[in-house]
């Protein structure tokens, strides 16, 4: 359902207020991808939620409205390599940092969704469960949801087999069952245990005895 009217942000005395929010820490594969929105609050986002609780065709509506309503947007990523060299949450906080900084208009106020603010000169809070409280970050959370799993299911062309079109990378049975029989492609985070061990194993069935 729609997160209730009432949302916390407001009340923030900020003139322009921004919202972060990244997707894609939990799969085995692709970026982790940002986004940040300022929201015109003269025009509010119709059935906007946390972009879990909605459905594909609901989500694709509140983006649709975001990117044409909102005073802002951007969309910022850390790649598999940076997901790899840093580990998956400096990899998370870097995207957010690339987001904000790339809306064309600078806030002074960010709220992040979660229990940390990446390392920036923005004023700002983390807020844990942010997307289902804060409106711009729920914002924030349909516009990274909508991009990354476009992205993912483009994928699909260019690394058959996998199924990333079905499960946008997370580590479902089918996905894991392909990882182990195909070992990883160059979209695999390398440093996520499932992909690791795929390599191992892979690697093992290659050595001449």
């Amino acid at each position: 359902m729609p997160i209730n009217r009432q949302w916390l942000d407001s009340g923030n005395t900020a003139a322009i207020v921004a919202g972060t929010d990244e997707v894609g820490r939990g799969p085995l594969a692709g970026d982790v991808v940002a986004a940040a929105v300022i929201l015109n609050p003269k025009i509010p986002i119709t059935g906007l939620a946390d972009s879990k609780k909605l459905s594909p065709a609901q989500r694709q509506r509140c983006c649709t409205q975001i990117m044409e309503n909102s005073l802002a947007y951007a969309v910022a990523r850390a790649s598999v390599a940076e997901i790899d060299k840093l580990n998956i949450l400096q990899a998370s906080l870097l995207a957010m940092w690339r987001a904000v900084e790339a809306l064309t208009l600078q806030p002074e106020f960010v709220y992040v969704d979660g229990n940390r603010c990446p390392r920036w000169p923005y004023a700002s809070k983390a807020i844990v469960r942010g997307d289902s409280l804060i409106a711009a970050i729920a914002a924030a959370s349909v516009l990274a949801k909508v991009t990354r799993d476009r992205e993912m299911a483009e994928m699909e062309a260019d690394y058959p087999g996998y199924g990333f079109a079905q499960h946008k990378g997370y580590p479902t049975r089918a996905h894991c069952m392909a990882l182990q029989q195909m070992g990883p492609c160059s979209i695999h985070r390398k440093s996520f245990k499932p992909v690791a061990d795929s390599i191992n194993l892979h690697s093992r069935s290659k050595t001449p005895w």
